[in-house]
């Protein structure tokens, strides 16, 4: 066989939505159960089983009987004989953590590092649970809200005009000091946030409770936060990030990439996610989860970042592919209908695509196999492989460039 049914791992995080992936995956959901994320890749938090003649195993088992043919000859010389991409879909009900991810380089340095002491790989306090970065890319699914890299000098400089905020223009300076403002914020004392934090709080709370303020404003995303992460009266400190970074509104069908360093946050909203092989992140707020200020500071870019919206570039009639500069993961939209069909080229890289719409037949070495809705295969690589179908059909593949 060179193509395999895969089944993904549900993570059910608590800012998961309750519809979306049940639904996709015709699964009934009484209990109302976050389902977060479904998750098709080799990462050890979350492996992915492959259907063989021989019975279920792991896909990371799979590759590594067999990794040139599998993965491909290049592929497997380049990422060491490991599958270099995680393939997922994400439902964002609440908003995600601040976050940002180390390049390479970093990865590296810092799991070394970390490696040398007590921390255990799984415990919630460790900050490098691998040596790879992890640059994503994403397309959004539904109508999809996040934050995205920090707002220019200018804007900013009007932020701090709010008059919560005015008491910060000291640290940002007459030239505009990202880095000093935000060193700032992360390091102040929790009685100094709660200070600046609670007027806000106040001057918000009736409009947001009236439902009067709008999805495109801060205020909506700070007040929302307010109601989601005060504990014991305590304010978080994300909320500031939700007023220096850009708000971006990603229209169905549309895409953004997030580079090593660039501070983001989903805050509500379905998409495809496709990033490297990494469960590394530096969290700064709005999540339970550990927060290392020092390694946030030290990796974060602090350059003024002009969001932008990646659109799909069609390289065939029934396909688009968002390009992003990763040398690990490259993400494909195909879409068909029942008078056209997608035949692969002969690719040098092993392949995972999942249907999102309608079912196909996958035809291949004198084979065929059927999916339907919510199901995924994995494409070992120099496949040829041609998939059709009876009505409209909806599919992403994830591969190497």
């Amino acid at each position: 066989m060179s193509i395999y049914k895969l089944n993904g791992v549900v993570q059910h995080y608590a800012w998961g939505g309750t519809q979306f992936i049940p639904n996709l995956l015709a699964i009934e959901n009484k209990d109302k159960v976050p389902f977060a994320e479904l998750w098709m890749g080799t990462h050890v938090k979350g492996p992915a089983n492959v259907q063989t003649i021989k019975g279920e195993i792991s896909l990371g088992n799979l590759i590594k009987k067999a990794p040139i043919k599998k993965l491909g000859q290049k592929v497997a010389a380049n990422f060491k004989h490991q599958l270099p991409f995680l393939f997922k879909v994400l439902d964002v009900n609440s908003m995600l953590s601040i976050q940002s991810h180390p390049t390479k380089k970093a990865a590296e340095i810092g799991f070394a590092k970390e490696s040398l002491t007590d921390i255990a790989v799984t415990a919630p306090n460790r900050t490098y649970r691998d040596d790879n970065h992890k640059p994503e890319v994403m397309v959004a699914l539904t109508d999809f809200w996040l934050l995205h890299g920090f707002k220019s000098i200018e804007a900013i400089r009007a932020v701090l005009t709010i008059s919560e905020f005015t008491s910060l223009k000291a640290f940002f300076g007459e030239k505009g000091d990202i880095f000093q403002l935000y060193k700032a914020i992360m390091e102040m004392p929790q009685k100094e946030v709660n200070q600046l934090l609670a007027p806000l709080w106040k001057r918000l709370q009736p409009d947001f409770e009236a439902e009067k303020l709008a999805k495109a404003s801060a205020d909506y995303w700070a007040a929302q936060a307010f109601t989601d992460y005060t504990i014991d009266g305590n304010f978080d400190r994300g909320i500031f990030s939700i007023y220096l970074f850009n708000l971006v509104n990603i229209k169905k069908g549309d895409g953004i990439f997030q580079a090593a360093g660039i501070p983001h946050a989903y805050l509500e909203g379905v998409n495809m996610e496709l990033m490297a092989n990494s469960d590394n992140v530096f969290r700064g707020g709005l999540t339970q989860k550990h927060i290392d200020v020092p390694e946030l500071l030290t990796h974060l870019v602090f350059d003024e970042i002009n969001p932008q919206i990646l659109k799909g570039t069609k390289i065939s009639e029934v396909e688009s592919v968002f390009k992003t500069p990763a040398p690990d993961f490259e993400l494909s939209e195909i879409k068909l209908d029942k008078n056209k069909h997608y035949r692969s080229t002969q690719t040098t890289s092993a392949e995972i695509l999942i249907i999102m719409e309608g079912t196909v037949t996958v035809d291949f070495d004198s084979k065929s196999l059927s999916f339907r809705k919510g199901e995924s295969f994995f494409v070992e690589a120099n496949t040829v492989y041609t998939i059709k179908t009876a009505d409209n059909c909806l599919l992403f593949k994830a591969k190497v460039p």
